[in-house]
């Protein structure tokens, strides 16, 4: 037999994660065969990060969350003061005021039978509350490689990019091109063959001191993603929305990713192309300082 895997973080080994009311050691963190994660990944996520005793923009998070269920039409969702209570709770009980990032889940819940058809879920959406003690260790990045995936972006007409699905395949298959290529992540295009984002973040451009992001028509509109559009407009720094198309892509003075996870990360090279000089370039830098500032001092404060 091989060696037992490890954690990343040793301090995660212990860690206690919250379903529906309870809260379980990380060996028995565990659902239902016939909950609908398993049987469809039917459900609806967020990405949380604790910094210094505040969760980052939990209302927008919590907002979504709510937007994605109702789009998917789950019935008896708990509301936003029982999710605080429930991740309050999760974050006391794991000792967890920073260096945090949580995985929020809600299920559409068990079934009674295996079967697609929402009629037979009867109990309420499973809360999964996933904390994890992971440092924002991306600051020290110089730069990410990139790969044009084969894969294209679901569009509207087929499924909204607006609604935070379980449902992930897509992606998951953009990031296995992207391993198989030996780079950190695949950039998606959508169906028309305009860039979309990356398999797991959202993606930005500078072109000539502007700053420039696909429509959130075929990719997630990213809370990160946002804040990065306002912090431009709060510091008179030119921005805008439009299709962006794969010559774009590669000529394009600099290129960072967005996300909760990993906050603005510089991408230095896409499909072995050199964006730019190849390092970290000054809008990016500027906003990624402009964002942290923003992180570490706002947000929902922990009561403990």
């Amino acid at each position: 037999m091989g060696l037992s895997p490890t954690t990343p973080d040793p301090r995660n080994e212990d860690i206690k994660v919250w379903i529906d009311g309870q809260l379980y050691d990380r060996e028995n963190a565990k659902i239902s065969v016939f909950d609908s994660l398993v049987q469809g990944g039917d459900g609806v996520w967020e990405g949380l990060r604790v910094y210094d005793g505040k969760i980052f923009a939990l209302d927008e998070h919590l907002e979504r969350l709510q937007n994605s269920a109702h789009a998917m039409a789950f019935d008896e969702v708990p509301s936003n003061d029982h999710i605080k209570e429930a991740l309050f709770k999760t974050l006391e009980a794991n000792g967890m005021r920073d260096e945090t990032h949580i995985r929020l889940t809600l299920s559409r819940g068990e079934k009674v039978t295996s079967y697609m058809d929402p009629t037979v879920n009867k109990y309420g959406p499973t809360l999964i509350i996933l904390p994890e003690w992971k440092p924002t260790t991306n600051r020290d990045n110089d730069g990410l490689q990139l790969v044009t995936s084969s894969v294209r972006r679901n569009p509207p007409q087929c499924i909204d990019s607006k609604i935070h699905h379980n449902n992930l395949i897509n992606n998951i298959m953009a990031k296995i091109e992207a391993n198989v290529a030996g780079v950190d992540g695949a950039v998606m295009m959508d169906i028309e063959g305009y860039v979309s984002e990356v398999n797991a973040t959202n993606i930005f451009f500078v072109d000539g001191g502007k700053v420039l992001t696909p429509y959130a028509d075929s990719c997630l509109p990213g809370i990160t993603r946002q804040k990065v559009i306002d912090l431009c407009h709060e510091n008179d720094i030119p921005v805008a929305e439009k299709r962006i198309s794969m010559s774009e892509m590669y000529t394009a003075d600099e290129c960072f990713t967005t996300g909760t996870m990993g906050e603005l990360i510089p991408a230095v090279e896409i499909d072995q192309r050199t964006i730019g000089d190849g390092t970290i370039g000054p809008v990016t830098e500027r906003l990624r300082k402009l964002h942290w500032e923003m992180a570490e001092s706002n947000g929902e404060p922990l009561p403990f």
